[in-house]
């Protein structure tokens, strides 16, 4: 087997179809189709499903797929590492962030990479949760950052923080929450106009569970999953949501600022988890960017930025949940 062979596999399946990936490689389909061959031959098992509207890889092409996607990045990395100086890290890392977690951390960490590491190529990848999972299980990531514990995922896993959840309004022009109202009950924030996340995304199934579980029905009057039209749908007044405090790093600073409410007779705690490939096929540049994440939750926790957080090793109760800083 040649990496050559499994590069050419790989794109013949992001194509899905190999007149696709012969244009996007510069070669002939005739030999496209000689080298899958071999490749079959070689594995004994069949890879890829034809037919006349395109290709698809079978159970056994879905895992070579899988792994080949891993061997080719790291092939590259190797070939960047021999040619690096001494004492240059460079190489690509690809880091998975869902949108909330990429306003909190996305930009401090794109800009201590470049200060520190530049020769890193930092390649990072906003997504739903749900989406960025299937991207975990697919080896698609050397470092991400996912709100659950995945089954059967070569990625190594570790608690990171707990986060918690608050009703988000804006201070300025919202009326449905008295301003001397610092907490509510669950009851009481499902009779506001909640505009929150669709059923596929993460947080909106822990929040479906978190009500179903205090007895108490999830009727909103919007679902969006684009977390910037959302916030702007909230601080425009047209409907409250339920977010961790993250979700505003990435918001101007507006005039009035934004009201975090705490859920007082049900706390809602979303648990963030860091994955990162094994320490075997860690590289260098990889397990710097993932000391550097690290190191910025655990300053935005300590100067107070990220409010509402708890770092896996703090034993401390959650911070107050009403957070004057932002409102």
């Amino acid at each position: 087997m040649e990496m050559r062979q499994l590069r050419y596999f790989v794109q013949i399946v992001e194509s899905g179809s190999l007149a696709k990936a012969s244009q996007t490689l510069y070669v002939s389909q005739p030999s496209l189709s000689q080298q899958l061959a071999k490749l079959e031959d070689e594995i004994g098992r069949k890879l890829l499903n034809r037919t006349a509207r395109g290709v698809w890889p079978t159970s056994h092409g879905q895992a070579l797929y899988n792994h080949a996607i891993f061997l080719l990045r790291q092939f590259n990395q190797t070939k960047a590492i021999a040619r690096q100086e001494v004492s240059q890290l460079t190489g690509q890392v690809c880091v998975g962030l869902a949108p909330t977690t990429l306003g909190a951390l996305g930009l401090p960490l794109l800009e201590r990479i470049r200060g520190t590491h530049p020769g890193i190529l930092l390649n990072i990848i906003e997504g739903m949760s749900g989406h960025l999972e299937q991207l975990a299980r697919a080896g698609q990531f050397d470092i991400a950052v996912l709100f659950r514990k995945l089954p059967a995922i070569e990625l190594v896993s570790e608690p990171l923080l707990d986060e918690q959840l608050f009703v988000i309004a804006s201070a300025g022009c919202c009326s449905r929450i008295p301003s001397h109202v610092q907490a509510l009950s669950l009851r009481e924030v499902a009779e506001l106009p909640l505009i929150l996340p669709t059923a596929a995304h993460g947080l909106r199934r822990r929040l479906a569970m978190e009500f179903e579980h205090g007895g108490v029905p999830l009727q909103p009057v919007a679902e969006i999953d684009s977390l910037s039209l959302l916030m702007n749908c909230v601080e425009r007044d047209i409907g409250l949501s339920i977010q961790p405090v993250s979700a505003l790093f990435a918001r101007p600073a507006s005039s009035h600022g934004w009201r975090c409410v705490e859920i007082s007779d049900h706390p809602i705690v979303r648990k963030n988890y860091l994955y990162a490939q094994p320490p075997d096929k860690l590289s260098p540049a990889a397990h710097a960017v993932r000391e550097h994440l690290r190191e910025l939750v655990r300053g935005l926790a300590a100067e107070g930025t990220w409010r509402g957080i708890v770092l896996h090793e703090d034993p401390d109760m959650l911070e107050d949940s009403v957070l004057p800083g932002f409102g």
